[in-house]
């Protein structure tokens, strides 16, 4: 089972979207970067990420649009840029609902774009949409073994 990152700086939201994972049995570990450049040293595992044992490759990405740093939509630009990357599943989970955000992030490679909600009933929804079809039924999510 791979592990999710979840690129978000509210500790509110990651509060929030760790109880709505659990609540709906998400069992994939789920790593935090609090920014984007954090965020890109997790997936290029470099610097204090450079353990994958502690910090293994996840197999989705939960990517805020308004981080610091390295903005959300440069994020994506980049993953997509990178070789060993460019397949990774990235969902935009963002409060962000401007159409220029989400063309864009769509045309930068985005696999699904998502608006916060801002009831945890509705983040509950989210959560049990997002396992069981991105994390039960697409296999760049499932470990080897479970494929």
């Amino acid at each position: 089972m791979k592990s999710i990152l979840l690129v978000e700086d509210s500790p509110e939201d990651i509060f929030f979207m760790q109880r709505a994972l659990k609540k709906a049995g998400v069992l994939n570990p789920l790593q935090i970067a609090e920014d984007g450049q954090k965020a890109m040293d997790y997936l290029n595992g470099s610097g204090l990420y450079g353990n994958r044992l502690v910090y293994p490759l996840p197999g989705l990405v939960l990517l805020d649009l308004k981080i610091p740093f390295v903005k959300g939509l440069e994020v994506l630009k980049w993953i997509r840029s990178q070789a060993d990357l460019a397949q990774m599943i990235v969902i935009v989970f963002t409060s962000s609902g401007l159409d220029n955000d989400i063309t864009h992030a769509y045309s930068l490679g985005a696999n699904s774009y998502s608006i916060k909600p801002s009831a945890s009933e509705k983040l509950a929804e989210f959560s049990k949409a997002l396992k069981d079809y991105w994390l039960q039924h697409d296999l760049a999510c499932l470990s080897p073994v479970e494929k």
